[in-house]
């Protein structure tokens, strides 16, 4: 339900249109609704959607989901006066499915939470239906109503928050934790309820009641829809609240033997030894109490441990069956024996590609064998090329004539005035090198006598 003092946190919070200081503008908007729309229906519909986009407008700054007309007269009051129409325009929003009655909106959804005591306002049965309401002359005061648009997102951002907190990994919460958790998203419990309500009409919540204590349970990541609340769901909750507890407990017993020490301290600067025993004494009397109930919330989180790896272990499980199934599935088909043919089958056809590749290959070298004495003599012809073509080491042959033949005796002589003339300029030459060419020189004088006595009748071809 809208707080009561909604209106005048509205008044200054809401930023209100600019028309709303034009005076004939406001009197015409603030003037009752014809009974008839036909008569007028640019002004009716002008109307209606300047309210409907104020009211929209107005719950979503603030936060809420829910309004009645007795806030509304009082956020719109000017002057003195209030709208006169905003009852036409509620019928109107309800009609075009924009709004519903707070108690409807609550009966359209399969739980007990009428039963909670949320502080819903329920000033009618839930049979007597919007309908009912709407076929009245008017409508109260009152009476709630839900802004459908904005009770959805306000169910979408409760929803992420639960997500991204510390405790998404519990699968209970209570209601006064939830409060807590959603305090900067709804404003007031109403707001909560209502998002709640939504989100179990969208699966995504479920409700119930455990020893007088409300508990929710949200759907997790990736889930369609929430699953209904188990043994092992209010098991796990009632561990997780002993331990809470005994945490609380354990701190609490800390803080007072570390106090009786302190006392024990200051008595003993004063000078009052008894007394300062007596404090020590409580102080180990509040160790040992808190040593046991250390015991308890280890044993406790040791359950919780052992519960948390059970339901690791039963995933791991569940995808050792699917994987069963999967691999029986994608053998059914297959045997020991079929898998055998079939590489036999491979390897016959192996062998036979084999055959046919060295059939192919005995083939082709044949082919080659008649052009074997062709290619032959074309080598043999290139090697002839390259040695014609290679350079000879041979002197040139003198271009002027040589003197006229001489006795046999003098061919040396010969030899040496058919050679080019000794350059008068001098040459560093040193006597090394002149006797290296001295030594050529008989070399080629020796080789000369011998092809001589060997063939006369060239040498006298040559003299001549």
């Amino acid at each position: 339900m809208v707080p009561s003092n909604l209106g005048e946190e509205m008044s200054t919070e809401v930023t209100l249109p600019p028309e709303w200081e034009d005076d004939e503008r406001m009197n015409f908007l603030f003037s009752d609704f014809k009974e008839n729309r036909d008569v007028n229906t640019k002004d009716w519909d002008s109307k209606i959607d300047f309210w409907t986009s104020l009211i929209l407008k107005i719950c979503r700054s603030r936060g809420t989901v829910c309004f009645n007309l007795q806030e509304l007269n009082k956020i719109f009051q000017r002057k003195g006066f209030v709208p006169l129409g905003l009852g036409t325009v509620i019928q109107c929003m309800a009609r075009c499915g924009k709004i519903q009655r707070e108690s409807e909106f609550a009966a359209n959804v399969d739980c007990g939470w009428v039963s909670w005591g949320f502080g819903l306002l329920l000033v009618k049965p839930l049979k007597w239906t919007f309908s009912t309401l709407l076929g009245s002359s008017g409508v109260t005061l009152e009476e709630s109503f839900v802004v459908i648009e904005l009770v959805k997102e306000k169910a979408a951002e409760l929803l992420g928050v639960y997500w991204s907190s510390p405790v998404a990994n519990c699968s209970l919460l209570s209601f006064q934790e939830l409060q807590t958790l959603s305090s900067h998203v709804c404003i007031d419990e109403s707001t909560l309820c209502m998002a709640l309500l939504q989100l179990q009409r969208e699966k995504q919540v479920t409700v119930s009641l455990h020893e007088g204590e409300k508990i929710v349970k949200f759907s997790q990541p990736g889930q369609d829809r929430v699953s209904s609340v188990s043994d092992v769901d209010l098991g796990i909750y009632q561990l997780q609240r002993s331990e809470r507890l005994l945490e609380v407990r354990v701190e609490a017993l800390g803080l007072e033997a570390e106090k009786c020490k302190e006392e024990a301290r200051v008595l003993l600067r004063e000078g009052k030894k008894s007394q300062a025993l007596r404090y020590l004494r409580s102080r180990k009397r509040v160790e040992r109490k808190a040593d046991r109930l250390n015991a308890q919330l280890e044993n406790v989180k040791g359950i919780l441990d052992r519960i948390a790896n059970s339901e690791t272990d039963k995933l791991v499980i569940q995808a050792y069956q699917a994987g069963v199934s999967a691999l029986r599935l994608s053998l059914k088909d297959g045997t020991v024996e079929g898998a055998e043919s079939l590489v036999d089958q491979i390897q016959e056809l192996c062998d036979t590609q084999d055959e046919v590749n060295q059939t192919l290959a005995g083939g082709a070298l044949n082919s080659t064998d008649a052009d074997t004495d062709e290619l032959e003599d074309e080598l043999r012809s290139l090697l002839e090329d390259s040695t014609l073509d290679r350079p000879s080491t041979l002197p040139e042959v003198p271009s002027h004539p040589l003197s006229p033949v001489r006795e046999s005796g003098s061919l040396c002589d010969d030899l040496l005035c058919a050679l080019p003339l000794v350059p008068q300029s001098l040459f560093n030459i040193t006597d090394e090198e002149l006797d290296k060419e001295l030594s050529r020189l008989t070399l080629a004088d020796t080789c000369l006598q011998q092809k001589d006595r060997t063939s006369p009748v060239k040498r006298a071809e040559s003299a001549q």
